[in-house]
C-alpha cells in the first residue's frame, strides 16, 4: 500500500533548482571547489553529478578513502563515475584510511565495530575538511533526507559538511534522480549501505525498507499527518510507525547545532556592593 503516497517529482526542474542553488552558494561563499567523498553509493554518486553541473567537472574534486572492507564493486562504481564526469586526473584522488583508524585504535584501545565504524566516518571528514582548505574549496554533503531525519549518519562524520544539496530529497526520490541523470542502473539498484563493517547494509541496520521508511517519514514530517492518519492511509501497522517516529525524536541532536547557554550580560553584571 505504500506505492504512491509519495508525490512524483519533475526530477529535470529538481536537477536544475540543486544546479541553480550550488552555483549561488559557491559565487556567494567565494569558494572555488566542490568537495566530495565519493563512495560508489547512490547518494554520492548523484552529488558528483549534480556538482559537476553547477561547477564543473575541473571544479569538482572527487575523493575515494576505502578501507580493507569496501567492497571491490564500490570502487569499480565510484571509478566509472570519475570516467563519466570526465574528471581531471588531478582532481580525483584514493586515500586509503585503514593506516589512519589503526592508529587511533592503537592509542584509543580496542574498538567495537560501531565505535570503529564512527571513528572511520570522521577520519574521512577530517580528510575532506583538510583537501577543502588547501584547495579554496567548501565540503559537499551527501545525505538525504531519510538519513537526516533517522539520525543515519555519524555526527562530525558523514554528517559533517558546508552544504547539503539532496537533504531535501527521500531516499527512494533519489533514486529517481539518479535515473533523471542517467547514473548507472548498478549503483541505482544495489542496496545502501556506509560499509564501515562487513554485511552492514542500511535497511538491515533500520529494520524496515526505504519505500515503507519513505512513505511514513513524508506522510508525517511533510505531510503532518498524525501517525493514526498515517496508519489509516497507508496500512503500516502503528508499532512500524512508533518505532520510526521514535528514532527521529531521539537523533534529533544529530541535527541541531550544539545547545548554547545565553547569558545575560546584564543580569550577570559585576556590581560592587556598599
Amino acid at each position: 500500500m505504500v506505492s504512491g503516497l509519495i508525490p512524483e517529482l519533475d526530477y529535470e526542474k529538481v536537477a536544475e533548482s540543486i544546479v541553480a542553488r550550488l552555483r549561488q552558494y559557491f559565487l556567494r561563499a567565494k569558494r572555488e571547489n566542490g568537495i566530495i567523498g565519493l563512495s560508489g553509493g547512490l547518494d554520492s554518486s548523484v552529488v558528483a553529478f549534480l556538482t559537476a553541473r553547477a561547477l564543473g567537472s575541473e571544479r569538482t574534486r572527487l575523493y575515494l578513502m576505502p578501507s580493507s572492507i569496501t567492497p571491490k564493486q564500490d570502487m569499480e562504481d565510484a571509478a566509472s563515475i570519475i570516467e563519466e564526469l570526465k574528471t581531471p586526473r588531478g582532481n580525483w584522488r584514493t586515500i586509503e584510511v585503514d593506516n589512519i583508524v589503526d592508529a587511533f585504535e592503537k592509542k584509543l584501545g580496542p574498538m567495537g565495530k560501531v565505535e570503529k565504524g564512527n571513528v572511520m566516518a570522521r577520519i574521512r571528514m577530517l580528510i575532506l575538511y583538510h583537501e577543502a582548505a588547501t584547495s579554496n574549496g567548501l565540503v559537499i554533503g551527501t545525505g538525504d533526507r531519510s538519513e537526516i531525519l533517522m539520525g543515519y549518519f555519524t555526527k562530525y562524520g558523514d554528517g559533517g559538511a558546508d552544504i547539503m544539496p539532496i537533504a531535501g530529497l527521500y531516499k527512494t526520490q533519489v533514486r529517481q534522480l539518479a535515473e533523471y541523470l542517467k547514473i548507472p542502473e548498478r549503483i541505482r539498484v544495489k542496496p545502501p549501505s556506509p560499509a564501515l563493517w562487513h554485511g552492514q547494509t542500511a535497511e538491515g541496520e533500520l529494520g524496515i525498507d526505504y519505500a515503507t521508511l519513505d512513505a511514513i517519514l513524508y506522510l508525517r514530517f511533510d505531510r503532518r499527518l498524525s501517525r493514526e492518519r498515517i496508519q489509516k492511509v497507508s496500512g503500516i501497522p502503528l508499532e512500524t510507525i512508533d518505532r520510526i517516529l521514535e528514532r527521529v525524536r531521539l537523533n534529533q541532536h544529530k541535527r541541531r547545532l550544539p545547545k548554547v547557554f545565553l547569558i545575560d550580560q546584564e543580569k550577570m553584571r559585576f556590581r560592587k556592593h556598599g
